[in-house]
Formats: structure tokens, sequence, C-alpha cells
């Protein structure tokens, strides 16, 4: 009995002197599982690493005011410690205090450093302010320094889609009012966050060239196209930019690029488009100001009519002609066709009087010739022009222009004015070329 009591005395002592249980244990489900331990750097005092462990297990038991004293008491000696500044600024995230928490993480990132610890804090901090394209600025840095920080690569994709899809908003929104700087902002922002993605590249260039930036709309059409070669609609970016430029070959290329990844009526016109602009463009400059001349001469009207209906004009008849005033002059080709295809007649003389003034009268003559090739009478392709009546109060039924003013008329190519068609009236260049513009669209491919 003496033995049993000496060693239950002796538990006792033992029991007394033994070291107090830790002040918190950490808990089975921490309470911000979001939270990085701000880990002590090597050669930490012991003392030091072992206030911050035990107030970070406060924290996460939920103990805020008792974390924050120990955090506290390690700031009152070493205030520049960053572990303890970072940890206190998690105790401001606790409390849900985020604009107060900010300067603690600050502090624990001097210029230059990249402590990942009071990196994700802050970002925390932002995410919680409304500041998300910060907050993922301070995400990625974090994880740029530990790629093993768990459940943040998750977090910075979401966040990376969040801030991409408010950035395109505002964008849109900018771009509609014309706000071009400020929706050119927009873009870059949503496209930091997801750089991988080709659309906004193609959105972006899209603005830039409603903005009148051609560079650089082909810049990020291209950039676009480089990451997604399938994206049509960069492709047709590309072509109405390099169209714009004048550069034919290369319009043309991207939008055969385009066509072959979705095939669409408005491509296709933007290829003949580009096409018919590369062939005027090669044409003689006389031809390019017809447009601008107050009275269209004869030469004008064949050089029109030989270069928009030139299939409709080389497919009819050919009759053999002698024009001897046209040598030289910068119509001849078209007025050998003209002439040949009979839309268009010679003088007895042989003359062509390239430079005569045509008037409405002329003019409706030409056009009801070229109608007739394009649609002869009696022939399956015949059109109504061919018999609709027509009423001209300056031209009746028995005027010797009416045929032709009719065909003219009846066709929509020469509306009348005030019911009148006035054939002794001077035709401009502009209606001109109005006139057959018209008149070219009636082949309905057939051209």
């Amino acid at each position: 009995m003496r033995r049993l009591a000496w060693v239950l005395a002796a538990c006792v002592v033992l029991a007394t002197c033994a070291p107090a249980p830790p002040v918190a244990t950490v808990p089975a489900a921490p309470r911000y599982p979001e939270f990085v331990f701000p880990e002590p750097p090597p050669g930490t005092p012991k003392a030091t690493a072992d206030r911050l462990a035990r107030g970070w297990r406060l924290l996460q038991a939920n103990d805020v005011a008792a974390a924050e004293r120990e955090f506290g008491a390690i700031l009152t000696t070493t205030a520049a410690f960053a572990p303890a500044q970072a940890a206190s600024g998690y105790v401001e995230l606790a409390r849900e205090r985020p604009g107060q928490a900010l300067p603690h993480f600050d502090a624990a990132l001097p210029p230059g450093s990249a402590y990942a610890p009071a990196l994700v804090g802050r970002g925390l901090s932002l995410l919680a302010s409304g500041r998300d394209e910060d907050a993922l600025g301070s995400f990625e840095a974090a994880l740029a320094v530990d790629a093993s920080l768990p459940d943040l690569a998750g977090r910075v994709e979401t966040l990376r889609v969040r801030v991409a899809q408010d950035g395109v908003g505002r964008a849109e929104r900018a771009s509609a009012a014309g706000r071009w700087d400020e929706a050119r902002a927009a873009y870059r922002v949503a496209i930091q966050a997801s750089p991988e993605s080709a659309f906004l590249h193609r959105d972006l260039a899209r603005m830039e060239h409603a903005a009148g930036r051609a560079d650089v709309a082909l810049a990020e059409a291209r950039a676009a196209i480089a990451l997604d070669p399938d994206d049509a609609a960069a492709h047709v970016l590309v072509g109405d930019v390099l169209a714009e430029r004048q550069d034919a070959e290369g319009a043309v290329a991207a939008y055969r690029r385009a066509a072959a990844l979705d095939p669409s009526p408005a491509i296709e016109a933007a290829i003949t488009r580009v096409r018919d602009g590369a062939r005027e463009a090669a044409l003689p400059a006389q031809y390019r100001d017809i447009a601008e001349r107050p009275q269209a001469a004869r030469a004008d009207i064949a050089a029109l009519l030989g270069v928009r209906l030139g299939p409709v004009l080389t497919r009819a008849p050919q009759r053999q002609m002698v024009v001897t005033d046209v040598r030289g002059h910068w119509a001849d080709p078209w007025i050998q066709t003209v002439t040949r295809a009979g839309a268009m007649e010679v003088f007895p003389n042989y003359t062509f009087e390239p430079s005569a003034p045509i008037r409405r009268g002329d003019l409706a003559d030409a056009v009801s010739r070229v109608l007739a090739l394009i649609a002869p009478a009696g022939s399956a392709t015949a059109t109504p022009w061919e018999r609709a009546p027509v009423t001209v109060s300056d031209v009746p039924p028995g005027h010797l222009a009416y045929p032709a003013v009719r065909r003219a008329v009846a066709a929509g190519v020469m509306p009348l004015r005030d019911g009148a068609f006035q054939p002794l009236a001077p035709v401009s260049g502009a209606e001109a070329v109005e006139v057959v513009t018209r008149l070219a669209a009636l082949t309905g491919g057939r051209g």
C-alpha cells in the first residue's frame, strides 16, 4: 500500500509539472479553408513561429479575437514580420472587412517581393471588394510563386471567365456608343484574362475597324486566326481591311478561306465586289472620272457598257465595223465592242464622234438595244419589258423614239420624270453610271 501511495503521488507531481496542452487544436474542418497559412521563413525564432501557428489554429477554429491577439503580439515586437502581417490580414477577412485587410497584405509584400500567402489574401480582399481584375492578377502572381496552392488554379480559371465576360459586356456597350478608348481598354482586360480566346481578338479587331484603326484591326484579326484558323469571321475581317487597302489579291484569298469554312452569299458578293473594284482601278482615269462629269459623252456610254456588260456584248452576233475617228482614244476598245455588238451605231460617214454629248433619247436607244441582247424578243428568256405598255407624256406611241423609251422605262432602267421622259435632256456622268448599273443588274447572272 505504501508503494502504491508513492506511485500515485509521483503521478500527481508529474501531472503538475507537465507542459500545458495546446491552446487550440487544428479543427477537423477549418473554418476558412481558402486562407493560406503564412509559413514563417527559415530562421524564424521558435517562440515566434509557435505563436504564429497557435494564432492560425485559433483563427481556423473561428476564435478570431484570440487569433488577433497572437498575431498582434508578434507585430508589437517585429512589425515587418510578413507572416504576421498576412495573418492579420486574414483576421480582417474573417471579420468581412476586406478594405482593412488589404493594407496588411500590402505590408507583407514590399516592392519586389512575392509571398504567396499574402498574394492569395490580397486577391481575396480585392475579390470581396468587387475588384475582380486586380484580384485575378494577385491570384495569378501567387500561382507563379507556388503552383501547388490548393484549389487556387480552379478559382483562377473561374475568375478569368468572369473577368472576360464582364470585359466583353463593357466593351460592347462602349463600342455601341462610339466610346472607342473605353471599349479598347475593356477588350484588353478581357484578353488579358483569357488570352487564348480567339473570339476576343476578333471582336476587338471588329471594334478597331469601326474606329478607323485598320492596322490594329488587321493585327488583331490575324491574332484571332493564329489562335483559331477556322474562325471564318476573322478571315472576313482580314479580307475587308485588305480590300480597303486595294490589296485585291490578298482580300480575295482571305474571303476564299472564309467561304471554305462558312459559305455565304455575302462572302461571294464581297469577292465579286473586290474583283470588280480591282478591274475598275486598272481602267483609265477617264473611265473612273465619268461619274464626275456634268455632261456624259458617247465614249463614256460605250465604255460603261463595255465594262459592265462585256460578256453580254461579246456573246452577241458580231458585225464587221469600220470606225475612223477612235484610234488612240482611251475608250477605243469599248467603242469597238459596242459597235460590233450593235449596242451603239456608227454614223454613215464611219465616225463614232466619241466626244459628242449624249442625250436621254440617245441613251434610251443604247439601253433598248442591250435589253434586246439580254433577253431577245420571242425567246424563252423574254421579259415583261418586251410587252408592258408605258404612258409617256412627251413621247407618244407614234414617236420615233417610243419603242426604245418604252422598253427602257418598262425595264426600270430609265425612270420617268413627273410622267415625262425628256428625250432631249442632257445626261450627266452620274446618271449614265446609274442607268448602266441598273441595266447590268438585269442580266441576272447571265452577264
